[in-house]
């Protein structure tokens, strides 16, 4: 009996050892990789806002945002290079805000809701642009460009949703 009592005894405390050290590491790593995905994020978007500002991004985007019903009619306000500045700037503010976000939670929340509409648009062009591949059937078959390019903004939306929620959460419990 007094075996078993030990066995018992010394089985929990390894167990309560092991949890502990599995915890601290699960959450170190989800830390880390909260961080990784906000920066991340961040370096998408102001390397690809920033390169808005050249003419060769601002030709190479013309089609996908023509074929756009969200944003064909910005071509109708404003020059090839205007728009593709105008949408650069929001890029990069859109990065700024998220970078600022650990330090500012309203910043957080304004960016990732940000990140969230960019990601949005970009995947609607998916279904706005030629994406098809005709020679393999049309649908469900992505071509290289603009489809199987813009398919990672399905990642990209999911983890500024991420951001999203964790800003939400930050900001209702300040």
């Amino acid at each position: 009996m007094v075996t078993a009592t030990y066995n018992s005894a010394s089985k929990a405390i390894q167990e309560s050892l092991s949890t502990g050290v599995s915890t601290r590491s699960g959450n170190t790593i989800s830390v880390l990789s909260d961080y990784a995905v906000r920066y991340s994020i961040v370096l998408v978007l102001a390397w690809i806002g920033a390169m808005k500002f050249t003419a060769y991004e601002a030709g190479a985007i013309e089609g996908l945002v023509a074929s756009s019903p969200f944003l064909a009619w910005l071509y109708t306000i404003a020059s090839q290079q205007a728009v593709s500045n105008l949408i650069g700037t929001i890029e990069i503010a859109t990065a700024t805000l998220l970078a600022l976000g650990p330090f500012f939670p309203k910043a957080a929340l304004i960016g990732a809701l940000g990140a969230v509409a960019t990601f949005l648009t970009t995947l609607t062009f998916v279904f706005s642009a030629p994406g098809w591949e005709q020679s393999l059937g049309g649908f469900p078959a992505l071509s290289v460009v603009p489809g199987q390019f813009l398919l990672k903004d399905i990642v990209l939306l999911a983890a500024s949703a991420s951001l999203l929620g964790r800003a939400i959460t930050d900001n209702t419990t300040r």
